[in-house]
């Protein structure tokens, strides 16, 4: 299950923090809190892209973002999977199938940051694209404070290559 911290921007799409938002106004004894729809964030990160507008949201393990290009992704920073849901402000088609204990999406890249580019690498054909024109400051910012937030007992499920981890492997 997705946890959304206080300073979280609200699962509500309010724009608000989360603290400011909907924490205060749940009702006394709620049968069964809101879970954030990863299907709705991609649909809120379409629309950017297809305003051509920047943006950045943390949902869980997810980070979405759209370009002043109209392009956006929806990264998952366990397993740095990525999957393209927008390309020059038009909607991609993906299928999320989600229920409340699981969330299933056919990835079709991995991703990393290294040297301020964001990198690209298909699963199809193991290509490799580097996007220099991405938000690769705020996309690593937001996966660290999204790693920040896991327990200790999985960090080592999380497969992000850190300067120090990539000079430690080169020496």
């Amino acid at each position: 299950m997705a946890k959304i911290g206080r300073n979280d921007l609200c699962f509500c799409g309010s724009g608000k923090k989360f603290k400011r938002c909907c924490l205060g106004s749940r009702t006394a004894a709620p049968a069964r809190p809101a879970i954030p729809s990863v299907r709705v964030e991609v649909e809120k990160i379409q629309e950017s892209a297809g305003a051509k507008k920047a943006a950045v949201l943390a949902l869980g393990v997810f980070v979405l973002f759209s370009t002043t290009g109209g392009d956006a992704w929806l990264l998952e920073v366990t397993d740095m999977d990525a999957i393209q849901v927008a390309q020059g402000g038009e909607k991609i088609a993906v299928q999320i199938e989600e229920n409340p204990e699981t969330i299933e999406i056919n990835w079709t890249h991995k991703f990393d940051v290294k040297n301020k580019k964001f990198i690209l690498t298909s699963y199809k054909d193991k290509s490799e694209e580097i996007r220099e024109d991405y938000p690769v400051h705020t996309i690593l910012s937001t996966v660290k404070k999204i790693r920040s937030r896991i327990p200790p007992e999985l960090i080592s499920t999380i497969h992000l290559d850190t300067e120090e981890e990539s000079q430690s492997q080169a020496g």
